[in-house]
């Protein structure tokens, strides 16, 4: 080589896109937000390998539960918008009201941030979400991973996914087998679409009504994209408390799939729920798409949460009682349907284990 040739830097991993040190900027940002996430259970502190959790010794026979969950195309709507606070509690309800399910008290969760170049602004936003999210769930934030990945993301793109932890005594697992005839479905109100069916929303509000995210929306009284980007309601903690006061034989989380297919999952054979929809009025935005896209009622209500969150099986004698606590606790809900013996036929007079009946008013 000629002397007088200047050398050629040689290759870094910051030339390749990864950028270490604003990945360490992004730590010092979340850290203290994370660090409000924790339980008494938490052993050590964030940063290292593993998180450690000392479960608690009370239990006679703890079964621990699993969710793993994400936030789907909603977060296209959060990069549309540059606002990336509230995606993290769509994540976190994702996965503690799956656990929540079983009977289990979410414990801790674990969240994974790929993202196409580390912002540590934005990481910090994503996280703090997440653990407002953990802290209205009762549950601590142990840990997790920020992944950066250039050339496969464009750099303002990212994806969440986490996963968590439950503990439940092996003696009250909710579930199917729990279930008997006369019980009664109580419905939990959702805080609008959640974090299911967003493809659907988008191809119709953006792409085929030509909706703008800034536009105001009279029936809403915001934005389109404040709308879209209201955060899942998590109600981890009201189902713990009605399963402490009340007899509750299982819930269902309402997501992917819909109310009566996500009910049917915890009917057992032989028993079908009998939804009146004549008792709740779905929220606006749903009216909105379902008008504007023509998307037919079957296609909505297999799609969207269509206004209901979450629902209990509880025993009838207990049904006043559970209203009641969930009304003191600022959750909308309402006696939706009973359990009844097989037989009973869908609206197409077919067997069903939920099934839905009538129509909503004003929709």
């Amino acid at each position: 080589m000629n002397p007088q040739t200047p050398r050629r830097p040689g290759a870094s991993y910051a030339a390749a896109g990864v950028d270490i040190e604003a990945g360490d900027r992004a730590v010092e940002l979340f850290g203290p937000l994370a660090k409000k996430a924790s339980r008494p259970e938490v052993q050590g502190g964030l940063g290292g390998f593993a998180g450690l959790f000392a479960l608690k010794s009370g239990y006679r026979e703890p079964l621990l539960a699993a969710s793993t969950d994400g936030v789907g195309t909603k977060i296209a709507v959060a990069q549309a918008m540059d606002r990336h606070d509230t995606v993290g509690l769509d994540l976190v309800a994702m996965v503690v009201d799956d656990l929540v399910v079983c009977g289990a008290e979410p414990l801790f969760l674990q969240d994974y941030i790929a993202v196409g170049r580390v912002v540590p602004e934005r990481v910090a936003e994503l996280v703090g979400g997440i653990a407002e999210g953990c802290i209205r769930a009762g549950c601590a934030l142990l840990g997790g991973e920020t992944a950066e990945h250039p050339g496969l993301m464009a750099d303002g793109d990212y994806d969440l996914s986490a996963t968590g932890i439950g503990v439940v005594e092996a003696d009250s697992v909710l579930g199917a087998d729990r279930v008997r005839p006369g019980d009664v479905v109580i419905a939990m109100g959702s805080s609008g679409l959640h974090s299911n069916g967003y493809s659907l929303a988008r191809k119709v509000l953006l792409e085929i009504d030509r909706m703008s995210l800034s536009s105001h929306v009279e029936e809403f009284g915001r934005t389109l994209g404040e709308e879209l980007l209201e955060p899942t309601k998590i109600y981890a903690k009201d189902c713990l408390a009605l399963i402490a006061e009340t007899e509750v034989r299982t819930f269902a989380h309402v997501t992917g799939g819909g109310l009566a297919n996500n009910l049917a999952r915890v009917m057992p054979r032989g028993l079908v729920a009998e939804l009146d929809r004549g008792t709740w009025n779905p929220a606006p935005v749903f009216k909105m798409i379902a008008q504007r896209g023509r998307v037919e009622r079957a296609e909505m209500e297999k799609t969207f949460n269509m206004g209901v969150g979450m629902v209990a099986v509880v025993a009838p004698e207990d049904v006043d009682r559970a209203l009641a606590i969930l009304t003191a606790r600022h959750i909308k809900c309402w006696t939706l349907g009973t359990v009844k013996k097989a037989g009973a036929k869908n609206e197409k007079g077919e067997p069903d284990r939920a099934f839905m009946v009538g129509d909503h008013p004003r929709f």
